[in-house]
């Protein structure tokens, strides 16, 4: 891709007052919810797009979930680590690039935007779940008698938030049904 197709990509996705070109080969699209950049080396062969998700401090704990993602679920885009943030980064060959592949890559590090820590605190929980299930049928338990433990854990206030109404643990506890039922087999 020339200069001018990415300038014209970055315009038809958002518009001529979002993307600025900050340099040479350098462009900056400024919404109200994120700043990406879009950056060409110095020798134009590589084009790098880059976008903060979130400061370490707030990911430190899904490190791993991060890693865990870059290997099953961000396709063409990667989570980095740089100066204490958490970037989403998208990197090509400018030279067999295309204009739609930029387009996806784009939407997809604005998705990882947007989802900021979800997706993998979701994949942690799912973690902890399946050693539930484990440690479970360790001990021989029927996916009936571990729902009971759980639900006398939340009876006896060992689980649960201190001011959580009936109606809200209740809610908790099915959740807490669906999640077992659904990786109950595979744990």
């Amino acid at each position: 891709m020339t200069p001018e197709e990415i300038a014209s990509t970055l315009t038809k996705l958002f518009g001529t007052s979002a993307v600025a070109t900050v340099a040479p080969g350098s462009w900056q699209v400024d919404t109200s919810n994120f700043r990406l950049l879009v950056l060409l080396s110095e020798d134009s062969d590589w084009l790098r797009v880059l976008l903060p998700i979130v400061p370490i401090q707030e990911a430190q704990a899904f490190l791993g979930q991060f890693l865990e993602a870059n290997f099953d679920e961000t396709q063409e885009v990667r989570y980095a680590l740089y100066q204490g943030v958490i970037w989403g980064v998208f990197q090509h060959n400018s030279g067999t690039l295309v204009s739609a592949d930029l387009s996806n890559a784009i939407n997809r590090l604005v998705s990882l935007h947007q989802a900021r820590l979800d997706n993998v605190f979701n994949r942690l929980i799912e973690s902890r779940i399946r050693q539930i299930i484990q440690a479970a049928k360790q001990q021989g338990q029927s996916l009936q008698a571990t729902m009971q433990n759980l639900e006398r854990f939340y009876a006896e206030g060992l689980m649960g938030e201190i001011n959580q109404t009936s109606e809200e643990r209740e809610k908790v506890i099915a959740a807490w049904r669906r999640q077992l039922e659904s990786l109950w087999d595979e744990g």
